[in-house]
């Protein structure tokens, strides 16, 4: 497996990614407490309409300068990273990972966290004091970025939380 910085015809690449997974327990965010809850979907692949809708955005990322990143088993994008450039947060100290995704056939391998600490040195390198994630609220997706350190934060971004008001929104901070 390789990592490296996407080029920016690689970009519509991500949703050639098989993000298939079948979904039994889901977060829901209660206050401070995070709350499992028993929630079954089998998600086959892209949701209709995504790829249209998103994949401009990753591209207008991409050419403000935001950081795209693949993971390749030979030729094959098996994962991606992107890092937000715009700065957020109450002390635009902040960088969204605006999106982590790992193949179906690749997780659980190291891939994610590979991906997840290129956009971290990324995010370092260019000033932040914390990344900012919007997680889709799967068992597997919020343990993963627990597992690396996040939190779920107080500071939720508005314009993030009115795009994906089912996500756990959650913080790192980027060790100095």
């Amino acid at each position: 497996m390789k990592i490296r910085r996407l080029e920016r015809h690689e970009v519509q690449d991500v949703w050639s990614i098989d993000r298939a997974e079948v979904i039994e327990r889901v977060y829901s965010r209660k206050g401070a407490e995070l709350v499992l809850r028993p929630e079954h979907h089998e998600v086959r692949g892209w949701p209709a309409g995504e790829p249209e809708r998103d994949g401009p955005m990753l591209l207008d990322c991409f050419d403000r300068g935001g950081a795209c990143f693949g993971a390749f088993d030979g030729e094959t994008l098996i994962g991606a990273a992107v890092l937000e450039s715009r700065f957020i947060g109450p002390a635009k100290d902040q960088l969204q990972l605006k999106f982590l995704h790992v193949g179906r056939s690749h997780r659980k391998t190291g891939v994610g966290r590979d991906l997840f600490e290129r956009a971290v040195e990324a995010a370092r390198a260019r000033g932040a004091r914390r990344l900012y994630v919007s997680a889709t609220p799967s068992e597997n997706t919020i343990r993963f970025y627990l597992r690396r350190g996040c939190r779920p934060t107080d500071d939720v971004e508005a314009r993030l939380f009115a795009l994906e008001p089912e996500d756990i929104h959650l913080e790192f901070e980027i060790p100095i």
